[in-house]
């Protein structure tokens, strides 16, 4: 639970005490939209305080978001998203925090974002940007190009960064989500060629081949040490490869995961992606936890005594010595969190 006695000076060696600073990019999950609501009405609002990845809210006790958990280790966290948002209305930093994502967009808009986060951390009062670490969390889209194109431009302009990639999941079971109440039809403006098409369709055969070749493509551009260095790494995190939605003892869909829309996630969804992101953080790879169905709550697991460090070597590296400590100490890490959803990338 302690932070480290000096600064570690490489990117395998940092623990979750060490983090002082956490932030975000994305879309509408990482926005939240509707997150806390209980009708349709609630879709322009974008919850940012529980969002899975970035919220604010409270405590971990209050409900559980990556932030909230990183909060027991640093309580003076910066970065937490603090406030409900309007999409589509101007926001400041006192507003969103460190959330820089923004509904609607997708891997072809990631580069204005992270143009925003660096432009945010060179002049944010309190956060050491040549000298903090900072960590990332992204879950691709189908455009590989342009997640490569992030990925080195973080690389190359931001120092001390470990970037967490979450896999993409299984689309096709989400078209089993339906409410009964009109607001369900929104399903098929926000992810139409997922919705509409019919059983056994050319069109959602398609899809669904594409959504696995996504996911291998993602694989083989990440398993390797071309993202790798020693004050930045790119970490593939598995755990929602074959996840499957929540289902009742009479296989229904469990519809309190999902909000009025029948899209996106309510605040019960947001917090068993956080728990199983952070587990896969702190577990190495090849023995990464995958997460077959979410019937069951995830169980989080505490950094491991042996090995309290955020896994970041790549498998296919040899692993170094030991730690690499600085002789003084100084602000650590920034978490910063990328997380795009699949379904936006389909249009």
């Amino acid at each position: 639970m302690t932070p480290s006695p000096t600064v570690p000076t490489s990117v395998e060696f940092v623990k979750a005490a060490d983090i002082k600073v956490i932030a975000a990019m994305g879309d509408s999950l990482t926005t939240a939209i509707a997150a806390n609501g209980s009708t349709i009405l609630a879709v322009p609002f974008e919850f940012r305080q529980v969002s899975w990845s970035i919220g604010g809210h409270g405590t971990y006790q209050d409900v559980i978001t990556l932030a909230n958990i990183f909060k027991l280790f640093n309580p003076k966290i910066l970065g937490p998203a603090p406030k409900v948002t309007m999409h589509g209305q101007p926001t400041t930093i006192n507003d969103t925090g460190f959330n820089f994502a923004v509904t609607g967009h997708n891997t072809l808009n990631v580069t204005d974002q992270i143009r925003h986060m660096i432009d945010t951390f060179k002049s944010y009062h309190g956060l050491n940007f040549k000298e903090d670490w900072k960590l990332t969390l992204f879950s691709p889209d189908n455009f590989i190009h342009h997640m490569t194109i992030a990925l080195e431009m973080m690389m190359n302009e931001i120092p001390r960064m470990i970037v967490n990639v979450v896999q993409i999941f299984p689309m096709e079971p989400l078209r089993e989500v339906r409410k009964p109440r009109p607001s369900c039809l929104l399903n098929k403006k926000f992810c139409s060629c997922l919705t509409v098409p019919p059983e056994d369709s050319p069109e959602l055969n398609k899809l669904i081949e594409i959504n696995v070749i996504f996911q291998k493509r993602l694989e083989i551009l990440l398993h390797s040490d071309r993202f790798f260095r020693e004050d930045f790494a790119v970490v593939l995190q598995p755990y929602l490869t074959h996840a499957n939605p929540a289902r009742h003892a009479n296989g229904s869909i469990d519809l309190s995961f999902f909000t009025d829309d029948c899209f996106h996630f309510t605040i019960k969804g947001h917090e068993e992606l956080a728990k199983g992101l952070w587990n896969n953080m702190f577990q190495p790879a090849g023995e990464k936890e995958m997460i077959e169905t979410f019937t069951e709550p995830i169980k989080l697991i505490c950094p491991p005594k042996d090995h309290p460090y955020i896994y970041t070597r790549p498998a296919t590296t040899t692993p170094s010595a030991g730690p690499q400590l600085t002789s003084h100490s100084m602000p650590i890490l920034t978490l910063l969190l990328l997380s795009f959803m699949l379904m936006t990338t389909f249009k």
